[in-house]
């Protein structure tokens, strides 16, 4: 049995968590089958990697904001279109903190764009 917070929550949700990329999105940076490292969390910066939900769907892309203020998730492989969040329902799960390809790591910092 898990231990829990008072209030019912999971423990466990506050630690990092490690996800496979499958596809080229995110390619060159983050080739497909790397292995990435999520901590959980909303707190980033612009051009931070991020794991998002928008209308409940999960993306893995970058987070930025245009020179109007507008908040957008793109994708590195420019051909894939650019996600735009006004008006829409999304939240930031977790920021890339780490990438692994093939036990080469590369670390990322929440915080820098």
């Amino acid at each position: 049995m898990a231990d829990q917070n008072p209030d019912g929550t999971d423990c466990s949700r506050l630690e990092p968590f490690a996800l496979q990329v499958l596809g080229d999105a995110m390619a060159p940076e983050f080739p497909d089958r790397c292995v990435v490292i999520i901590a959980p969390g909303d707190r980033c910066g612009p051009g931070s990697y991020v794991l998002a939900q928008v209308a409940g769907e999960r993306w893995f892309r970058k987070y930025v904001r245009d020179h109007e203020g507008g908040e957008h998730l793109i994708a590195e492989n420019r051909s894939y279109p650019d996600i735009a969040l006004a008006g829409r329902d999304w939240a930031i799960l977790g920021v890339i903190v780490q990438r692994n390809i093939r036990r080469k790591i590369k670390h990322y910092h929440p915080d820098q764009g």
